[in-house]
């Protein structure tokens, strides 16, 4: 082959060569990711049981306790402690004094930074293990999606390839972690792109794809745990099991919209009181620790009483109310007290206790199978988490993959339709976003929206404009505009400092008036809009509805309001193309 040859196959590969170079990238990104999400949730989970166990939190712990005196004591002292822990923890160690969760992790994947810090992270997840580990009633899915997240946005940000690597990183890191903690990968890889990142992007869901498997692969085959539930044997289902489902899904969107507004009231009447910060946790713990002794359920993560309420034969219809109501009082006190932890583990158990409840109910109305109790309570649990979270796909997907019957995932479908729909009417999206919203943060008209609303004009301030003194006389400024061949001029004095607009047809009316030899001061207006640096395109759009004037002027931050330059109007429409195409090409870009 003659070297002419040899060019033309070497520019041939080339456009290979770089495909499979992108394409072990992206594996490497999303392996790398995955695997250190996963581990790290797989140690989240193994702290706080290992601390259940050593404190008599988890039941076969406190079922070999003989002393019921002693139990009796741990029960109340240990949440009594842990609170008084976590509560130092939060006031001394963690920025604003409570955990970060969920929530800010959608805030900074809508915004675009792809930023969720790595102290405040692990911080996070301290806090949540120290809570988790005493009782407290909280979830293990909320920090763990902060933490898989607070991982994927370091490895992006470590790897220099700007912020949208940052954010496909927080997409790797959260569906690992819910691969790992749910034992299904599927609805860990619709999760990231449903909850958190909110759109679908081949450059995304190739690294989070296999971020999600390889957390999965961890789980299953190298550490060999066991999924939160096995389920056997479903009885046959009909048209009017399909009828009710409907039902359940509604009245499941009640329950849930009460368990949400609990917290929300918790927390409210928490900010109100009058004890320290660094006690509230305390006080929750106390209180849990004394409706612990009737009900022993409240405690933990509540996977046990879970499972147990799966059972036809495991708890009374009169022990499945208590509980239910128990555990929604315990896991609104110890959230809304400040307590670290999510809203989707209770979630999963309120819901799974208010489907058995209805189940144990149409059982003995209809005499029926017993093992529509199960059935029931998947569903139930399902109605119940998929408004919570605001992820309904993946709160089907979830239960798909856990019991693999696809008759048991339609009924699912049905009910997590309904409730979810009834849900968002009385509630909103989903626990996070009415968060969001409350601290505002408003994702109710889209991420385009939040990342103007985000952005800066600073990078489209020009400094084209026509500067004068307040000291020059109108004639002088006059022909200084004419010169230039503006129709107006920045006043700016001496010190830099700003003081207003003088435009031509004013200075005219001056010259009409003989007062073209006084001072231009007396002529200076300070016009109706003006900008400073840190002014988002979304507000410096809506401040310029029905602005009169050529440029609006943008000051520098500070008391002495230096003028930094001025904003055209061209410049505002091409920061909100130039913003758009940023998001589009993220949202749509290729690996």
């Amino acid at each position: 082959m003659d070297r002419d040859s040899e060019n033309v196959v070497v520019e041939a590969l080339a456009p290979v060569g770089e495909v499979m170079r992108r394409a072990l990238g992206v594996i490497g990104f999303g392996a790398t990711t995955g695997a250190l999400a996963a581990l790290a949730s797989l140690a989240f989970i193994d702290a706080y049981q290992w601390l259940n166990a050593l404190l008599l939190v988890a039941p076969h712990a406190r079922a070999e306790v003989a002393d019921w005196i002693l139990l009796a004591g741990a029960t109340v002292a240990v949440p009594t402690l842990g609170g008084l822990v976590v509560g130092l923890f939060n006031r001394f160690l963690l920025r604003g004094g409570r955990a970060q969760g969920p929530p800010h992790v959608i805030r900074e994947a809508q915004s675009g930074t792809g930023q969720v810090g790595l102290r405040g992270g692990l911080a996070s997840a301290t806090a949540a293990v120290l809570s988790l580990g005493s009782g407290a009633s909280v979830g293990q899915y909320g920090p763990l999606v902060h933490l898989g997240s607070t991982l994927g946005s370091a490895i992006g940000r470590w790897s220099r390839a700007g912020t949208g690597l940052g954010t496909i990183g927080i997409g790797c890191g959260v569906a690992a972690a819910i691969s790992t903690a749910f034992s299904a990968p599927i609805a860990g890889i619709l999760f990231a792109h449903e909850v958190v990142l909110r759109h679908y992007s081949l450059k995304a869901f190739a690294p989070i794809t296999v971020a999600s498997s390889l957390g999965y692969f961890l789980t299953e085959n190298v550490f060999l745990r066991e999924p939160l539930f096995r389920i056997t044997g479903i009885p046959e289902l009909g048209g009017p099991d399909f009828t009710l489902f409907v039902l359940l899904g509604i009245a499941g969107a009640g329950v849930a919209v009460l368990y949400m507004n609990a917290v929300l009231y918790m927390g409210r009447l928490a900010g109100r009181t009058a004890i320290p910060d660094c006690v509230k946790p305390a006080v929750a713990g106390m209180a849990l620790g004394l409706l612990a002794l009737g009900t022993p359920e409240v405690l933990g993560m509540g996977f046990e009483t879970l499972r147990t309420a799966l059972d036809p034969e495991g708890f009374g219809a009169g022990e499945l109310g208590v509980i239910l109501l128990a555990k929604i009082a315990a896991t609104a006190l110890c959230l809304g007290f400040g307590f670290a932890g999510g809203v989707t583990g209770p979630a999963l158990v309120i819901g799974t206790l208010f489907g058995a409840l209805l189940g144990q109910g149409l059982t003995l109305l209809s005499g029926g199978e017993p093992g529509v109790v199960t059935v029931y309570a998947i569903v139930g649990m399902a109605a119940v988490t998929g408004p919570v979270m605001g992820a309904p796909l993946s709160t089907i997907l979830i239960v798909f993959e856990l019991t693999r019957n696809y008759e048991l995932t339609t009924a699912v479908m049905v009910a997590v339709v309904f409730s979810n729909l009834v849900a968002y009417r009385l509630f909103g999206r989903s626990m996070f976003d009415v968060q969001l919203h409350r601290a505002g943060f408003d994702l109710r008209f889209g991420r385009d929206k939040v990342v103007l609303d985000r952005t800066p004009i600073a990078p489209w301030v020009s400094d084209d404009y026509l500067r004068v003194t307040p000291d020059l006389s109108c004639a002088r400024a006059r022909e200084i505009v004419i010169a230039a061949g503006a129709e107006e001029a920045q006043v700016v004095a001496a010190d830099d400092s700003y003081l207003g607009v003088v435009d031509l047809a004013s200075l005219d009316v001056a010259m009409d008036r003989g007062e073209g030899r006084g001072p231009l001061a007396g002529h200076v207006r300070r016009p109706a809009v003006v900008l400073d640096t840190r002014t988002s395109i979304w507000r410096a759009f809506d401040s310029v509805r029905g602005f009169n004037g050529h440029a609006v002027p943008v000051i520098a931050p500070g008391s002495s309001e230096r003028l930094a330059g001025v904003v055209h109007e061209p410049a505002l429409i091409q920061a909100y193309l130039d913003t758009i195409a940023r998001i589009r090409d993220e949202e749509n870009a290729t690996p």
